[in-house]
């Protein structure tokens, strides 16, 4: 039980590491202030550009998967890797989510999430996953739903290959904060897909 606070709490402070915000800074923005006020992939791409966008994309999944791999490979061990892995890449979303520097105003955490799952998902699956995604975000060009539906990845690695594990009911339960928290944080993006308003990836409403 330790062990799974630790990595929280490093795993929390790796995630405060915003991509967004200091992409933003390098072009003279607080990228809080422009578009949806968020400091993630999709913002800094509708209002910096394409290679800005992929600067912070690259950030915030390098920030997720390096400590996530370092756990799997070194610290952890056959029995526990995977709930340790969870723990790490939770911290990582907290603090992607809600960074103590920037008055706990980051991002929304799926690039963050989407490098836990390709982290410690099964190789076979990780293609399964990026296609829903793509997907979905070609289909309807919101990339808010394709991030709902990545979303549950992580609940749905855990139950496929876990279900028999000792740990499993504790893996699915943190598995599942992964998806609460995604979607506490796209609440307002849930709100405009419902009423028809919600900002499309190009091309008009």
């Amino acid at each position: 039980m330790a062990w799974n606070f630790i990595c929280l709490i490093i795993g929390y402070f790796c995630g405060c590491i915003s991509s967004g915000y200091i992409v933003g800074k390098i072009y003279h923005i607080d990228i809080r202030d422009k578009g949806s006020g968020n400091a993630g992939t999709t913002n800094v791409l509708r209002t910096l550009g394409k290679l800005p966008a992929l600067l912070t994309f690259a950030g915030d999944f390098l920030k997720g998967a390096i400590p996530v791999l370092i756990v799997r490979f070194v610290l952890g061990t056959p029995g526990n890797w995977y709930l340790l892995c969870l723990y790490m890449g939770l911290g990582v979303v907290l603090g992607h989510n809600y960074p103590f520097y920037l008055k706990f105003k980051g991002g929304k955490g799926i690039a963050v999430t989407a490098a836990v799952v390709m982290s410690t998902s099964h190789p076979l699956l990780i293609p399964l996953g990026l296609l829903i995604f793509v997907a979905v975000v070609a289909v309807t060009r919101y990339v808010s739903l394709g991030s709902l539906f990545v979303a549950w990845y992580i609940p749905a690695n855990t139950l496929a290959l876990y279900r028999g594990h000792r740990l499993f009911v504790h893996m699915m339960i943190v598995s599942l904060i992964f998806t609460a928290l995604a979607y506490f944080q796209h609440r307002q993006n849930i709100l405009r897909l419902i009423h028809g308003n919600e900002n499309k990836l190009w091309g008009n409403k």
